[in-house]
């Protein structure tokens, strides 16, 4: 991977580590707040390469709600299981409530 793909998933990551706990965030909203409004693949695959990094990744969705990411957690269900602990509702691999729970980093930070 080129050196600045590398610097933009730190960037990424540190925007992630900032998502409340019970909330969530998309793709293209950090993309956004980051300054690459066309880059959500790109966070995408930050996330994807977040593991063992403390970044709390479940918290990333699609600009739908829905759990695009879950396949790259261990286990059948763990992005599920991680957002109901903290109180999301989830149905069908997406999330309930979408606009109450969203976090949005060009908003609130």
């Amino acid at each position: 991977m080129k050196p600045e793909t590398l610097g933009f998933f730190e960037k990424v990551y540190g925007v992630a580590k900032l998502i409340p706990y019970g909330r969530v965030t998309s793709y293209g909203a950090i993309a956004k707040y980051l300054g690459a409004t066309r880059s959500a693949r790109i966070v995408g695959y930050a996330m994807n390469n977040s593991a063992g990094k403390d970044v709390p990744a479940h918290r990333v969705v699609n600009r739908k709600g829905l759990l695009t990411g879950k396949h790259h957690f261990e286990g059948t269900n763990l992005m599920q299981q991680l957002l109901e602990n903290e109180g999301v509702k989830i149905n069908e691999n997406q999330v309930q409530d979408f606009d109450t729970v969203f976090w949005d980093p060009s908003k609130e930070l």
